[in-house]
């Protein structure tokens, strides 16, 4: 039993540590590099807001923002140069096997939203957040709609 609790403990503190390491900040705190892409990926969107995130012992940067009247998520790191990006697409302008495969992924589930997602340039995946049975879930599929290895 005390093997139990202090199991639980321990995720509990991981969680919070884990959680902790996203914060919301200022654009007024954004390094210089990262203002400058941010300046130029957010033309003609709306900054909805930014945060600062640190994973293995690096340091990202994350401008959220609408462009016309989707969202539009962009990683930047401390050097500026943009790491990935997260942006909503329409159901209907999906490639076919795109769509098949995240419905076949989905089952039953109705897909909500669906967002690209692109890394260092190039479309590596989609992502779709579904309802199934009450309960809203992350799906993805490669570019091309196959199932991937790794979720991204």
């Amino acid at each position: 039993m005390r093997i139990a609790s202090l199991a639980v403990i321990a995720t509990l503190s991981f969680t919070t540590i884990a959680l902790a390491q996203e914060e919301k900040i200022e654009r007024e705190a954004l390094p210089a590099a990262v203002e400058k892409t941010v300046a130029v990926q957010s033309q003609g969107a709306t900054i909805k807001g930014f945060s600062q995130e640190k994973e293995k012992d690096r340091t990202y940067y994350e401008a959220e923002m609408t462009v016309n009247g989707h969202s539009k998520d962009v990683l930047i790191d401390a050097d500026g140069a943009v790491v990935e990006i997260e942006e909503q697409v329409a159901l209907d302008s999906l490639p076919a096997p795109v769509k098949d495969g995240l419905q076949a992924k989905a089952g039953t589930g109705k897909l909500l939203k669906v967002e690209s997602l692109t890394k260092r340039g190039k479309l590596v995946a989609y992502e779709a957040v579904i309802q199934s049975a009450g309960k809203k879930k992350e799906i993805q599929v490669e570019a091309d709609g196959k199932p991937l290895a790794d979720e991204e």
